[in-house]
């Protein structure tokens, strides 16, 4: 899946036929070549809660971050090259007291919305 179509459709319907998500819309495309392209989707959750997922593919180098929010941020996971210091470098994850740690994506995006996804429901539950 290295073009715009193919990834931000396998990412929708990911989102689309998550039992947690509902309203699930493209935010922001844009293609710069056939090789280098961003997308930006959103999902509506229970209560207030949304997931957003933002994907930079750049000749297979793919930059992300998947954001779930209320009002203001709660947990993030995403992949900027910030924190050398883990050993997940560059793969990071934010969670809701602001603490960065370890994590488990690797840079594929519909294996690692599965893992998100799941962390979230867990969340989500504990709440």
């Amino acid at each position: 899946m290295t073009s715009l179509p193919s990834l931000l459709g396998a990412m929708m319907a990911i989102l689309q036929v998550y039992p947690l998500c509902s309203h699930v819309s493209v935010v922001e495309t844009q293609e710069f070549s056939s090789d280098q392209f961003f997308f930006k989707i959103r999902a509506d959750l229970p209560e207030a809660y949304k997931l957003q997922i933002r994907i930079y593919f750049n000749r297979a180098h793919i930059d992300y971050a998947y954001q779930l929010f209320t009002d203001e941020p709660l947990l993030r996971w995403d992949n900027k090259e910030e924190f050398p210091h883990l050993a997940t470098y560059p793969h990071h994850y934010h969670d809701e007291h602001g603490n960065v740690k370890t994590s488990p994506l690797q840079g594929d995006p519909v294996g690692d919305s599965e893992i998100v996804l799941q962390e979230v429901s867990a969340f989500l539950s504990g709440m």
